[in-house]
């Protein structure tokens, strides 16, 4: 069976964000979705729930389950909603999973921090859209640099979903992580802040560090992302099952 990629997006973005990744896989033929949050890209007009958001991952984790083994993928508030998914005492079928720019956990001063900065960045005249698009072209190649925006930006439901984050038992659910793991961060993000913790919590983790790369790894470093992908995937691969060669009759 082959493996299966489901990619979940970070805060105020969209599944555009996997753009680069989406035409990776596509070139290898290995089949893929990047999920809409509730709140975000094509959900927009809906409000982001923990429980809409773990029934959207859920939805697609299980079709992909029925084709073969599925490698899930998260960015930032992706990153951390999938970890307590895949850490669940429910045991999803997830086989591997990749937790991109998300080894923080999201709760006391640092959340609160965190969203009076978003707050006041919200409160500038256009929402902080000239900043955003002033950084995004300082820092993101030209061929990426279209992907976060593609689906709109969900300005209304950032503050929701960052305060909707405290709620997560993300200590419990690492400690569930059972699959192969893999933390990628960039040199510069800042929320590699806990990924010794993280580590230590899900000991069997592997922890890999791009260097130069702020927290847009994805699309700063695309090319390095997607070989990363691509070691999860022959991980996988190398764990399938070997149907044992027909007998001669």
């Amino acid at each position: 069976m082959n493996v299966q990629v489901v990619l979940v997006h970070g805060i105020r973005t969209s599944r555009t964000m996997w753009r680069s990744q989406l035409a990776h896989l596509a070139e290898r033929d290995i089949s893929a979705e990047a999920v809409d949050l509730p709140g975000h890209g094509s959900r927009m007009a809906e409000t982001f729930t923990l429980d809409g958001a773990f029934t959207t991952i859920d939805d697609a984790v299980r079709d992909a389950a029925t084709r073969g083994p599925v490698l899930l993928a998260g960015h930032s508030m992706g990153g951390l909603v999938s970890v307590a998914y895949a850490g669940s005492e429910a045991a999803p079928p997830v086989s591997a999973f990749i937790g991109a720019s998300c080894t923080a956990f999201p709760r006391g001063a640092g959340l609160a921090t965190y969203r009076t900065l978003a707050r006041a960045f919200d409160s500038l005249p256009d929402r902080g859209m000239w900043l955003t698009n002033r950084v995004l072209r300082a820092t993101i190649p030209e061929a990426t640099r279209p992907d976060f925006a593609a689906g709109g930006y969900a300005l209304d439901a950032q503050d929701i979903a960052l305060g909707s984050l405290g709620a997560l038992d993300l200590a419990a659910d690492l400690e569930r992580l059972t699959m192969p793991v893999w933390w990628i961060n960039g040199q510069f993000d800042q929320l590699r802040m806990q990924e010794r913790l993280f580590r230590r919590l899900a000991p069997h983790s592997e922890l890999i560090v791009v260097p130069r790369t702020s927290h847009l790894v994805t699309a700063m470093r695309p090319r390095v992302f997607n070989a990363l992908l691509d070691v999860a995937i022959a991980t996988l691969d190398q764990k399938a099952p070997v149907q044992d060669a027909p007998r001669p009759s």
